[in-house]
């Protein structure tokens, strides 16, 4: 019985969004942001060299389509990215209001976003009184630190030591639709924050705010805050079935590998596997040799997103390409013959790109162990369509 693997890579955009005029990073639109397409431009140019050299080099992802893709999506052709394709091939394109990580991976589940996400202010404070109030009640603290928009890594470093030392939780957002709070794992307590998180998330989500994401850290002033492993997103439920639950109602089994379990609130989802984006290929290497029939492993990749496209870091960036590349040419070559692996991304996150936020973009749609061919410009909708046609799992109308 034929199995499929859904694999997102976070963030790896290939330009072209019709729409992206209307998405910003600060004052300016995100009108020509590519993600893979600029990357392979300063590799190229000699501009990616730290812990890496030369021009991007991906021959696996390239052998299935993935620079025909690009130059599909934003006719951007760039060294290195022009094998014949020996995969099916195309680019996709969403129509969800949003170039977050719900927006994407529910519309590539089958599902565009029904509403408008709410977004907090890039102003401090970015909260409203009243929710405040709402969440150092249910911390059990005077108040909150934070309240702003901020990258994880500075608030922890500015606000670490104070939190160690009033217990006050640290709350912050970003240009997604976030509420994100940093706690001590040992000061505040991994279980205490995971249960704040859980308490406030419905208030959150009846304002429409996507998600309430726990991070933990650990360290200390003197030697620095470092964020751990044990991230956990409290997302909004989807309001109609998607993908996972159209596989699993036809009594098929649902593998999560990394945060697609939190993304959809874990519906339609029988099995977790989480870990680093490495641990993660590990998993995905076990599945594919070992996944049951008639199964979908639906995996995401999210260090290209959360290491390197928000930390605008080009030749990180490239060095986990390049290393991804290398490790999915094992996947490829253990599938069976009825497999199907679908490579794709969320949305876009050009580390070139001005600010820290994601970018509008199309994303590569890149097939193996199913012949070659090209699939044109599709939606993300389409993405979910092409799995459940390969299962055999009824779409719903």
């Amino acid at each position: 019985m034929a199995r499929a693997f859904l694999v997102v890579m976070d963030s790896v955009g290939i330009g072209g969004a019709p729409d992206a005029d209307t998405f910003f990073n600060g004052a300016l639109p995100d009108t020509g942001a590519n993600t893979l397409g600029h990357i392979a431009e300063a590799c190229a140019a000699g501009a990616a060299e730290e812990g890496r050299s030369g021009p991007l080099s991906l021959p696996k992802l390239d052998a299935l389509g993935l620079g025909a893709a690009l130059t599909l999506a934003s006719g951007m052709q760039v060294p290195g990215l022009d094998a014949t394709p020996r995969g099916q091939w195309g680019a996709a394109t969403e129509v969800s209001r949003g170039k977050d990580t719900p927006s994407g991976h529910w519309e590539l589940a089958g599902l565009p976003v029904p509403w408008e996400w709410h977004y907090f202010p890039d102003s401090t404070p970015a909260f409203p009184a009243d929710l405040t109030a709402q969440v150092a009640a249910a911390a059990g603290t005077k108040g909150i630190l934070g309240n702003c928009h901020a990258s994880g890594t500075e608030i922890i470093a500015r606000f670490g030591a104070e939190h160690c030392a009033t217990d006050m939780p640290i709350c912050y957002t970003s240009a997604d639709s976030v509420f994100q709070i940093a706690a001590h794992e040992e000061h505040f307590g991994l279980e205490r924050l995971l249960t704040l998180c859980r308490d406030i998330a419905p208030i959150l989500h009846a304002m429409k705010a996507g998600r309430v994401i726990a991070r933990p850290f650990i360290g200390d002033a003197e030697n620095g805050f470092t964020r751990t492993a044990h991230r956990r997103d409290y997302a909004i439920t989807p309001p109609k079935p998607v993908l996972t639950n159209w596989v699993q109602d036809a009594g098929r089994p649902v593998i999560a590998v990394g945060k697609i379990g939190d993304i959809f609130s874990m519906q339609g989802i029988d099995e977790v596997r989480k870990g680093t984006d490495a641990v993660l290929l590990d998993h995905l290497d076990d599945l594919v040799r070992d996944a049951p029939e008639g199964s979908l492993t639906f995996a995401n990749f999210v260090e290209f997103d959360s290491l390197y496209g928000h930390r605008r870091d080009v030749s990180g960036y490239a060095r986990a390409l390049e290393w991804f590349d290398g490790r999915i040419g094992t996947v490829i070559a253990a599938l069976r013959p009825d497999d199907m692996l679908l490579l794709t991304a969320d949305h876009g996150n050009d580390p070139t790109w001005i600010g820290t936020d994601h970018t509008r973009e199309r994303v590569p749609v890149l097939i193996a162990g199913q012949g070659r061919g090209e699939l044109g410009q599709i939606g993300f909708v389409d993405v979910a369509a092409l799995v459940a046609d390969h299962l055999g799992v009824t779409v719903p109308r």
